[in-house]
């Protein structure tokens, strides 16, 4: 096998087709891994891949023709059926011969992962999962131009026969789409030869062992089926009156029956053992906080959830399908059942008379329920250049566990967020965060109430342009020294807030008035203003602790070390760095030079503090801005990561799990800045420089040994 081996491998280049080969396939990625990787910079090569997936359409039918079919029109196959070789060695060494000319092709696009990754971060694991995805694509790909070549003398007849058995398994999705739209027994046998799902999935960063599995079946079916058609021929030249059996279609439907139920058993895995989530966002996967509250709910036998879900199994939108079978699976108390409105119209009637849409699923538990639309699964975002709106995220995982802690939980609290100082409202990600809680959210105004209500579970107060008078201050403390539960924000005004200076001085807080400059380049975003402070590692934080938040014009935070004696306990959730100052004259401030008066770092711009006597708890942040939808889009929804978890940590009780917030999985990574001058000269070098040489090279070759 090993001599087949190398002849073959020898003989891809001592003609043009190898180096044809390689350098198509390397000419059309690089091309794409210039307009997608380096000039928009995105951090994954898989947009590269998935552009050229259709190239094997062309060069694999080109670079496998040859292989049998030629040595049948020149006889030389005579000598190779009549040696004392296996039929299977024969066909495995010139299999490998040409899936070795393929992979050098894989690891010089793997080589494009260092280039990339020299400009930035990227997930390497996310996309080594698409790079072997492409990789076992195209081996099946060559497999299927293996077994064609094998059924002809005829070259030509060779490729446009593996072109259109390499289409069909391109276009199988399609085929079956237009044959049922709802999927029957045909399309179900149809789509065991869509040669494409498996590596559509790894390509979008899950390793998925059930694909993995059905690439190594079919390249072995393929291969078994052309060494089956060989057989036969070889039996035919070593006598004259072939025995039965010796080539039937019971071999054939043997080994596809083999290699059916090998995937069936794959497919009947779970889950959690056949999809592995590589993905930055984890967005094929749950999280460790929805898998804490399933192992909670399990171990409450009255509490059986059901999710049912108004779609026809067969066409369900798969990511959603695939986040329900995790819940399933992580939890004996959840059962999910489709309900195809096709079959029962009015099934939704039974739980809200509002109109549902195909794939909204319906959360039930005892005699509670709540409707997930399927509109609020994705986030969708408009483009306002082309004015189309685009899918920007994903949120199944984040409104199924809110929804599942509602059926489960009678207990609804509120939180209150105060008005009448010219407060900011919360808005946008910042409601939703309160929404996905099953926190109530109302506004109040403490001019117009003794008191804070008896069901207020936690207060907001969004940065008050205005003071508090002493009245309102009060109603504030004697919340709090009543065990309440405060988050405050501030931001600068021209003239001080001396009351509500006076909360926090009553939790010995000191307020650093004025704006913190950042000089440390590495904690600031664009403008020394926009500080992207250090995150201390606590319960509050652990959700963005190795990220960034960004704090808009904060002020300083100033606490006591403390006591033993002391009741007061504080936490610091953000800092800023020791090279950061604040500016006390900001009304005058021209430039962000130091100035005589200006205070040296560092400064908290974060902290939570803790009455043990009462069980009250402060957390405040110095900056108002920070909870605004502009600062939380420039670091991908971390700032609202951080209040969600701040909510959760004021208005839960200890040791629950019912406050939990899963925050939409961005599709979207950031971007890579690369200059333009090495973009130009790396596009440049990659889609014309090395593929002219290795088609040059591939010429020179085959001219001089032409001529010897």
């Amino acid at each position: 096998m090993r001599a087949i081996w190398k002849r073959e491998f020898r003989a891809c280049f001592y003609t043009v087709t190898g180096w044809l080969f390689l350098a198509a396939t390397l000419a059309f990625y690089f091309l794409y891994f210039y307009v997608y990787n380096l000039s928009y910079g995105y951090p994954s090569i898989s947009y590269a891949m998935n552009a050229i997936a259709f190239l094997f359409l062309i060069t694999v039918p080109v670079l496998t023709m040859r292989i049998l079919a030629e040595e049948r029109h020149s006889k030389t196959d005579q000598l190779i059926l009549t040696a004392p070789v296996s039929v299977g060695k024969i066909v495995l060494g010139k299999y490998l011969a040409l899936a070795a000319v393929f992979t050098i092709a894989v690891l010089a696009i793997g080589l494009s992962l260092v280039l990339l990754g020299s400009f930035g971060t990227i997930s390497y694991a996310e996309n080594a999962a698409a790079l072997l995805g492409f990789w076992l694509y195209g081996l099946v790909s060559i497999a299927v131009g293996t077994f064609v070549s094998s059924l002809t003398e005829s070259q030509v007849i060779a490729a446009v026969l593996a072109f259109v058995c390499l289409f069909l398994g391109y276009m199988m999705e399609g085929i079956t789409q237009v044959i049922s739209s709802s999927g029957n027994l045909l399309t179900r046998i149809l789509n065991c030869y869509n040669l494409t799902l498996g590596m559509e999935n790894m390509l979008n960063g899950e390793l998925d062992i059930t694909a993995v599995i059905y690439y190594i079946s079919m390249i072995f079916l393929f291969l078994f089926l052309t060494t089956q058609s060989i057989q036969k021929r070889r039996w035919s030249v070593s006598v004259k009156k072939p025995g039965l059996g010796v080539f039937h279609a019971g071999f054939a439907a043997a080994a596809a029956g083999a290699v059916i139920a090998c995937n069936l058993a794959a497919d009947a895995l779970p889950d959690s053992i056949t999809k592995i989530d590589l993905t930055s966002a984890k967005l094929y996967s749950v999280t460790d906080d929805t898998k804490r509250m399933l192992a909670d709910l399990s171990t409450d036998k009255e509490k059986k959830v059901e999710l049912y879900v108004l779609a026809n199994e067969a066409t369900q939108d798969e990511q959603l399908a695939s986040t329900l079978r995790h819940y399933a699976e992580l939890s004996p108390n959840i059962t999910v059942t489709y309900a195809d409105p096709a079959v029962s119209p009015n099934f939704y009637e039974k739980y809200t008379q509002d109109p549902v849409s195909v794939n909204s699923v319906i959360v039930v538990c005892n005699e509670r329920s709540k409707v997930i639309n399927y509109d609020s699964i994705y986030e969708t975002e408009v483009d306002y250049q082309t004015y189309t709106s685009q899918t920007t995220g994903y949120d199944g995982e984040g409104q199924l566990t809110s929804a599942i802690q509602y059926v489960t939980n009678d207990d609804m609290r509120t939180v209150y967020e105060i008005t009448g100082h010219g407060e900011t409202s919360l808005s946008g990600s910042y409601q939703e965060a309160v929404q996905k809680m099953n926190l109530n959210l109302q506004s109040i105004n403490l001019i117009e109430t003794d008191s804070l209500p008896d069901d207020c579970a936690a207060v907001v107060i969004q940065g008050p342009q205005t003071d508090f008078s002493k009245d309102d201050a009060q109603k504030i403390m004697d919340y709090l020294a009543d065990g309440g539960k405060v988050f405050l924000t501030l931001s600068y005004t021209e003239k001080p807030l001396a009351n509500v200076q006076g909360i926090l001085e009553a939790y010995q807080l000191e307020l650093k008035r004025g704006m913190v400059v950042e000089t440390n380049a590495g904690n600031y975003y664009q403008n020394p203003l926009y500080l992207l402070p250090d995150i201390s590692y606590d319960t509050v934080t652990a959700g963005v602790s190795d990220e960034y938040v960004l704090v808009p014009r904060a002020q300083g935070i100033a606490y006591p070390d403390e006591e033993e004696d002391s009741t007061l306990s504080y936490t610091e959730l953000l800092r800023t760095s020791d090279q950061s100052y604040l500016k006390t004259d900001v009304m005058n401030m021209m430039s962000f030079e130091k100035e005589d008066g200006d205070l040296d770092g560092p400064f908290t711009a974060g902290i939570s503090a803790v009455d043990a006597s009462s069980g009250a708890q402060l957390i405040v942040y110095t900056s108002m801005e920070m909870f605004t939808e502009d600062a939380d889009y420039i670091v991908s929804g971390n700032n609202a990561a951080l209040f969600a978890a701040s909510i959760s940590s004021l208005a839960g009780e200890e040791g629950e799990s019912s406050l939990i917030v899963i925050p939409v999985k961005k599709y979207s990574k950031e971007r890579l800045a690369l200059p333009q001058g090495t973009v130009m000269i790396t596009g440049f070098t990659t889609i014309l420089a090395i593929p002219l040489l290795l088609l040059a090279s591939g010429i020179f070759i085959w001219m001089k040994r032409r001529k010897a």
